[in-house]
C-alpha cells in the first residue's frame, strides 16, 4: 500500500501554525524502529533503508503529501497561566489518510528550531526520545489510551542540558495532537471564533457522529470530561505518574501525551513526585485526579463563549462519578472482585493503608494477589510485608470477601493475571536501556521494548524485580 498523507490541519486550520520544515542532525542514523507499528501502518521497510542519512525518520526528506508545520498553543504550566507556547521542538509532517478513513499525524520530535521554541534550542537528546519511546510502548500494551513512537534517529548533534547529550529525534504517532491548550491559546487573545473554528474542526474529524446534534458543543464537551476521567483512572489502577500535567500537556482526545518527568510506581507511596522539578508536588501521584478536573476547568473556560456555563458546569459535575466509575470497575478486577459489594473501598484502602506503611512494591503486591487461593491462608504476598500480623488480619478480610462469588480459582487467578502486569517500565529499566544506547549498543532498548508488549506475562528474569538502591536514586527532570 502507498503511504497517502492529508493536510486537513494546513487547510482548514490557516491561523493555528507556521509552515517549515525540520532541520537535520548532524550524521543522523537510524537507531529504533517499532516495527509492530510500522506494519499496523503499512510503512514500507525499504523506508527504514535510506540511501544515506536517516531519511524521513531525521527531518532529511518528506514523503508525498506531507506538508510539514509546527503548531500554536498556549497553557497553564504548575498552575500559572504561561501565554503562549507551541511547538517548541516538534513538527506536525503530516496526516496519514488510514483505509477505514482515519488519519495519524506523524510528528518528528526534536525536529529544530520553530517560532515557538521560546529560549528552547528547538532539540531533544537521545534520552529523552528513549524514554518517551518506551513509555508510551507500554501504555499502549496495558491497555491505556496514549501517543505511539515509531522510531529513534541518533546522531553526532551535541544539545546541552544539565550536561552535553546526543541529539537525537523522535516519530511520535497520535490520532491528534490536539490539546486543551490550543483552546485556551485563542480565548486568551479574545478571539473566540476561533476557538470555535477548532472545536468544529475536532468534531468533524474526531467525533463525526455529533455532527448533526443540535447540542453537539455540549455533547463533545461532556465527551472529552469523560475520556479524561478515564483515562486519569487508568494511570492510578497501574500506578502511573505523568509528573507534567499542564494544560498543554494534555489531549482532547484522551490520550496520555508528553512523556517526560513519568514514573511507575515502585513503593507505593500516595504522594510520589516522579518530577524533580515539581519542588511544591502539584503533579504528585494522588493529585492527578484533582489536577485533570482543574485543567478541564480551564477548557470550559475556553469554551465558554459558545457553550452555556450551567451546561459546562453540568459536564464538569459529572467527572468526579466517570472517574470513581471506571477506578472502581478496574480495581474490582485487580482485586479479583467480579461483584460490586459495600465493604470493597474499606478492604481496598486497608490493602493501600498496609502498602503505604511497609513500602510495598505496588506491582508485585497486586500480581502476587492474583495468585490467591480462597481455601488456603498462605500466600506468597505473605513474604512481602514485615508485620505479618496485619497482613494475614486483611487477607482474612478478603478471602471472605472473595467467597460467596463462588468463582473457580483458576478464572479468578487468570482473570487478575490479565490485569495486574507482571512488569512496568521502572526508570532503572529505561535508565539501563539509556546508559547502552548513548555508548552505541541498542541491544538492550530491543529486549526491553519486546519485553514491554507482553507485560501481562510472567517472567524469570529482573524486568520484574523490584529496583536496585541506585534505580530507586534516579532523578528526573522536565530536561528528560
Amino acid at each position: 500500500m502507498t503511504l497517502s498523507f492529508t493536510t486537513h490541519w494546513r487547510d482548514e486550520l490557516p491561523d493555528f501554525y507556521t509552515a517549515l520544515s525540520p532541520t537535520p542532525l548532524h550524521n543522523a542514523r537510524l537507531l529504533w524502529r517499532n516495527k509492530p507499528l510500522a506494519h499496523s501502518l503499512a510503512v514500507p521497510d525499504a523506508l527504514f533503508h535510506p540511501a544515506s542519512g536517516a531519511g524521513i525518520w531525521g527531518g532529511e526528506t518528506l514523503l508525498p503529501g506531507m506538508s510539514p508545520l509546527a503548531q500554536v498553543y498556549s497553557g497553564h504550566q504548575f498552575g500559572v497561566w504561561a501565554g503562549q507556547l507551541g511547538d517548541g521542538r516538534g513538527i506536525l509532517l503530516g496526516e496519514q489518510q488510514l483505509p477505514d478513513g482515519t488519519t495519524r499525524d506523524w510528528h518528528l520530535k526534536g525536529a529544530g528550531l520553530t517560532p515557538y521554541s521560546r529560549m528552547g534550542d528547538g532539540r531533544a537528546v537521545l534520552r529523552s526520545t528513549i524514554r518517551e519511546s518506551l513509555a508510551s510502548e507500554a501504555m499502549h500494551y496495558l491497555g491505556i489510551p496514549t501517543t505511539r513512537a515509531l522510531s529513534i534517529v541518533a546522531s553526532d548533534t551535541p544539545v546541552m542540558r544539565e550536561t552535553q547529550e546526543q541529539g537525537a529525534m523522535l516519530m511520535r504517532i497520535a490520532e491528534s495532537h490536539v490539546r486543551f491548550g490550543h483552546f485556551e491559546h485563542f480565548y486568551y487573545r479574545r478571539d473566540p471564533q476561533k476557538v470555535r473554528q477548532l472545536a468544529d474542526f475536532v468534531i468533524h474529524h474526531h467525533w463525526p457522529e455529533l455532527q448533526n446534534e443540535s447540542d453537539k458543543y455540549v455533547a463533545w464537551f461532556r465527551d472529552v470530561v469523560r475520556r479524561t476521567a478515564q483515562l486519569i483512572a487508568r494511570w492510578q489502577a497501574v500506578g502511573f505518574a505523568h509528573g507534567v500535567m499542564n494544560t498543554d500537556n494534555m489531549s482532547i482526545l484522551g490520550l496520555t501525551i508528553d512523556y517526560g518527568p513519568f514514573g511507575f510506581l515502585d513503593d507505593y507511596q500516595p504522594g510520589f513526585i516522579c518530577n524533580h522539578s515539581d519542588y511544591q508536588g502539584r503533579y504528585s501521584f494522588e493529585n492527578q485526579p484533582a489536577v485533570a478536573l482543574w485543567n478541564l476547568q480551564r477548557l470550559a473556560q475556553s469554551l465558554s463563549p459558545f457553550i452555556a456555563v450551567e451546561d459546562l458546569n453540568a459536564a464538569l459535575d459529572d467527572y468526579q462519578h466517570q472517574l470513581l466509575t471506571e477506578y472502581g470497575l478496574l480495581m474490582r478486577s485487580k482485586l479479583g472482585f467480579f461483584t460490586r459489594q459495600q465493604g470493597d473501598n474499606d478492604l481496598l484502602n486497608s490493602l493501600f493503608a498496609l502498602m503505604a506503611r511497609e513500602g510495598s512494591d505496588y506491582t508485585r503486591t497486586f500480581r502476587m494477589l492474583s495468585l490467591t487461593e480462597q481455601q488456603s491462608a498462605s500466600s506468597p504476598l505473605r513474604d512481602e510485608f514485615i508485620d505479618r500480623g496485619a497482613f494475614d488480619d486483611w487477607f482474612t478480610q478478603y478471602r471472605a470477601r472473595l467467597q460467596p462469588e463462588n468463582i473457580e480459582d483458576a478464572q479468578r487467578q487468570a482473570h487478575m493475571q490479565r490485569v495486574n502486569p507482571a512488569m512496568v517500565l521502572r526508570n532503572w529499566l529505561a535508565q539501563r536501556a539509556i546508559d547502552a544506547a548513548e555508548k552505541g549498543d541498542s541491544s538492550e532498548l530491543e529486549r526491553l521494548h519486546e519485553a514491554l508488549r507482553q507485560p501481562f506475562s510472567d517472567r524469570s528474569d529482573d524486568y520484574v524485580s523490584r529496583p536496585p538502591d541506585w534505580g530507586k536514586r534516579l532523578e528526573v527532570s522536565c530536561s528528560s
